[in-house]
């Protein structure tokens, strides 16, 4: 495993513990989303400055423009993601917000002349029917509603957020994921005043978990992941992705004692299997008829 594939996967942990910590936090779901991006930007800027970064993005204006569409589809996905959460609670939220990484494999052969291959296929073939195991039933018994609506819009953002910092490949490392978190925390801020107004005092209430979801799951998350993503195909960025949702559920079973189903089990092993297989299985080459093995 190389570097950038270990940088993605302990992104995706820590992306997969945000529920552990936003249960902790008894604010609405906006307004989560508002402190964690705050608190995550300005630790990244500080930290940018501190290192002697240097904002060279803005010599690649195309590029530049890219990243800030990508941070701002980041925060819309949020916004939207955990108000699915609040409406139809995070499992059945998380399968209509993995729809995305099925866009993102859609356009990639459009976009990024990424080949689909048979064993990304069958891999995300595994993956889709072990997302269904998991989270099946929730969407069946919800139905389409307000919730469901969000987790899907959520879906939307995300594969927008994915294809834009693909496009966007002059900024990378601790300067993307800058870049994405100040746009994100605009766009949810410009959201949060425009619902509501000035955010609520109450969050003092929780400055610990909200410290911890900042500095912790978004600005250390958000760093390993676009500095990640730049390394990795798009179908292995969309397909590994499902770990996310999974280390959820599992993260979920540990620390708020949710038991799993058999099904969600059997689910959870084609995920894993899933995943793996697309990522680490590689077709052989065909041989010319004539020529020796």
């Amino acid at each position: 495993m190389n570097k950038p594939f270990l940088k993605y996967i302990l992104s995706l942990l820590l992306f997969g513990s945000n529920g552990i910590l936003a249960s902790a936090i008894i604010l609405s779901s906006h307004e989560v989303v508002f402190w964690r991006t705050l608190v995550g930007s300005l630790f990244l800027l500080v930290l940018f400055l501190m290192s002697g970064g240097k904002f060279t993005a803005i010599h690649h204006k195309t590029h530049w423009i890219y990243a800030l569409i990508s941070g701002a589809a980041l925060g819309i996905s949020w916004i939207f993601l955990f108000e699915a959460y609040s409406e139809i609670g995070v499992s059945v939220a998380s399968l209509a917000y993995y729809c995305g990484p099925v866009l993102v494999i859609a356009v990639s052969p459009l976009l990024f002349n990424e080949r689909l291959t048979a064993a990304r296929l069958a891999g995300l073939g595994a993956v889709m029917l072990g997302m269904l195991f998991v989270n099946g039933m929730g969407l069946l018994t919800s139905g389409l509603s307000w919730g469901l609506f969000c987790g899907l819009s959520s879906a939307v953002m995300y594969a927008v957020m994915i294809v834009f910092n693909k496009k966007a490949s002059k900024v990378t490392g601790l300067e993307n994921a800058l870049y994405q978190l100040l746009m994100s925390f605009v766009t949810v801020a410009l959201y949060t005043f425009f619902r509501q107004g000035a955010p609520s005092l109450s969050a003092a209430d929780y400055i610990l978990p909200i410290l911890l979801f900042g500095l912790l799951n978004t600005a250390l998350g958000c760093y390993l992941y676009f500095a990640s993503i730049d390394h990795l195909s798009a179908g292995s960025v969309s397909i590994i992705g499902y770990l996310e949702p999974l280390s959820a559920l599992v993260f979920s079973a540990v620390f708020l004692q949710e038991q799993l189903s058999g099904l969600q089990v059997v689910g959870a092993i084609l995920i894993l299997s899933g995943a793996a297989f697309s990522e680490l299985y590689r077709e052989k080459p065909q041989v010319p008829v004539g020529h020796a093995v």
